[in-house]
């Protein structure tokens, strides 16, 4: 009988497909109150789905379908002129958890909150106006919201509240987070979660899929966590290298389901998007700081 054909560690990472890079450039005209008047949003990355099976339902006018998922059908009504480039990169690359979603939920997410607090406007309060019409948002960001005590309850001196809610595969799910700053590098405490999946079939399947795909997401934040190239060849080889989330990184976290009786859709990818975000707005709130990167500081 034949050995399985098992590759070691340092072969997987410094052989494997990656999850492409990504650049966003986003020009946003406001009137300072919070109104958006103009939005040109540019995403420039490799194709995942360019030579492969799926290219001919993926690929539509030369622009892959999901690299622009989370931005072309986002929830808020702003007037997004979005332009697409891919160019040719002699890297591999395939789908990473949560596929588009982890990136334009992170460029989203903080938009969002950047021009809440340009307007002086309480993020969640201004979320709300803008998500009126998307009711399953809002009872995901409501519940979140309400589970956390976000506005009623008084953060230890150095916390501050990060908040963010995207859908991604037609589930939405929001983070109220709490963080801190150690030193240079943010610390993350407690995370409440909301999940709006439709009929909740089985909670602790839903439970756990959210703590492991915050935790997952979690893991693109921290500084080590990306794959780095030099004279063609891959730098990292194993985890003392290339990092990522540890029990030490966890924080406490809390999943609600919002109670629905519609058809379920699914809890598999939605948990890893939005937790970036959230904690990079709780950065923010704390220290003026904008991270425009993941991980956080590259």
């Amino acid at each position: 009988m034949l050995a399985p054909n098992l590759w070691t560690r340092e072969d997987d990472v410094r052989g494997g497909y990656y999850r492409p890079m990504h650049v966003h450039r986003a020009e946003i005209g406001h009137d300072g109150k919070g109104r958006v008047l103009a939005w040109k949003h540019v995403i420039v990355g490799q194709s995942i789905m360019s030579g492969t099976p799926f290219e001919p339902f993926t690929l539509k006018d030369g622009i892959d379908s999901t690299m622009i998922e989370g931005v072309a059908e986002s929830a808020y009504p702003f007037p997004i002129a979005l332009e697409v480039h891919h160019p040719k990169v002699s890297v591999p690359v395939w789908a990473w958890r949560s596929v588009g979603h982890s990136h334009n939920a992170f460029v989203m997410e903080t938009l969002i909150d950047e021009l809440a607090r340009t307007a002086g406007l309480d993020p969640v309060t201004y979320r709300r106006t803008l998500l009126r019409k998307h009711p399953r948002h809002l009872a995901a960001l409501d519940l979140a919201v309400g589970k956390s005590g976000y506005g009623k309850r008084s953060l230890a001196s150095g916390r501050a509240w990060g908040v963010a809610v995207h859908e991604a595969f037609d589930t939405v799910v929001a983070y109220v987070v709490e963080a801190s700053m150690n030193g240079e590098q943010p610390a993350l405490h407690r995370v409440t979660a909301a999940v709006h999946c439709n009929m909740a079939v089985n909670p602790r399947t839903i439970e756990a899929q959210v703590q492991s795909g915050m935790v997952m997401g979690l893991g693109t934040t921290l500084p080590g966590a990306q794959i780095t190239l030099k004279d063609g060849v891959v730098q990292q080889s194993n985890w003392h290298d290339y990092r990522i989330a540890t029990h030490a990184d966890a924080p406490q976290i809390a999943v609600h389901i919002v109670p629905s009786a519609e058809p379920p859709t699914g809890i598999g990818e939605c948990a890893v998007p939005p937790i970036a975000p959230a904690l990079a707005n709780a950065v923010a709130a704390l220290t003026g700081k904008r991270y425009r990167t993941l991980p956080f500081g590259a």
